[in-house]
């Protein structure tokens, strides 16, 4: 499974040359390129051509990429698979998904892939259906995979005939359930995008709801929104000296198959072991300590 950091998922249509280019340099853990929603379906065909060429010919450096492809129901899904994986890409959202059998197909597919090219491909799952959510586990767990799922609450709230609002009461229960396949399949969730730009203290609100839900990280729409998302999924030196007590500690005493450890007068337990290494991860994702 892979350990990483996924504070933000900056979203960029696939069909802008320049944010193919520059997208990255706006410092997000994750860019997520776009053949979706962001793109015509008369573009679709250029869109997917710009992407592979980016793919070829961009250093994204250390900057997770993904794509969302198109659902494969659609006549762009396959090709969106067929072509951008020679060309580089190794991670893709799965739009739209609702059961793990739509999980499968892809992998299916991913597997016929790779065999041609000799490479590995993981699967980001978006949860933004009522029957998503109520899949959630299912879909996380449908195949080794899937790393992370999404939660998108604009398809959510439109299907469930809801309003959204800043304060979210409505998408509450649905978020939370996200979170929880998600930590019960091992895998991160990504929580959704907040379009108001200009209200940048909701936004901040928004954030910090999201992480104290669980979330792994947080969808963006401008980079304006990455340095506050960083800033407040980043850990403080108070949390992050903690955790390096803990981690340590638990390194000399080997209870990986249970157990308890003392650190500073306190029990430790394997899930604060693991919530600890989060927090040295994310540590050194945001470059506090190599």
């Amino acid at each position: 499974m892979e350990k990483r950091a996924r504070r933000t998922m900056l979203f960029s249509p696939a069909n802008n040359p320049k944010m193919l280019v520059t997208a990255h340099l706006y410092g997000p853990d994750c860019v997520l390129f776009d053949l979706e929603d962001a793109v015509k379906y008369a573009e679709k065909d250029a869109a997917r051509d710009l992407l592979a060429e980016a793919l070829k010919t961009v250093d994204y450096g250390k900057t997770e990429i993904f794509a969302r492809i198109n659902p494969l129901s659609t006549e762009f899904g396959e090709d969106d698979v067929r072509v951008l994986v020679p060309a580089g890409l190794r991670r893709m959202r799965l739009a739209m998904c609702e059961k793990p059998e739509q999980v499968k197909e892809l992998d299916d597919l991913l597997t016929e892939v790779e065999k041609e090219h000799g490479i590995s491909c993981k699967i980001q799952c978006s949860l933004e259906t009522p029957l998503a959510v109520m899949n959630a586990v299912s879909i996380a767990t449908a195949s080794p995979r899937v790393t992370s799922i999404s939660f998108g609450a604009e398809d959510f709230t439109r299907t469930l005939g809801a309003e959204r609002t800043k304060e979210g009461k409505e998408i509450f229960m649905a978020r939370s359930l996200v979170v929880m396949a998600a930590a019960i399949a091992g895998v991160d969730a990504i929580d959704t995008v907040w379009s108001d730009l200009d209200d940048e203290e909701g936004f901040r609100n928004e954030v910090k709801t999201s992480a104290n839900m669980g979330f792994a990280g947080k969808s963006c729409i401008h980079p304006s929104q990455v340095k506050i998302v960083h800033e407040i999924f980043t850990p403080t030196k108070e949390e992050l000296e903690k955790s390096l007590e803990i981690v340590k500690a638990a390194e000399a005493a080997d209870i990986s198959k249970g157990g308890l450890i003392t650190v500073n007068g306190k029990m430790v337990d394997i899930p604060v072991i693991a919530k600890a290494e989060k927090v040295v991860r994310l540590a050194k994702s945001a470059g506090m300590i190599k």
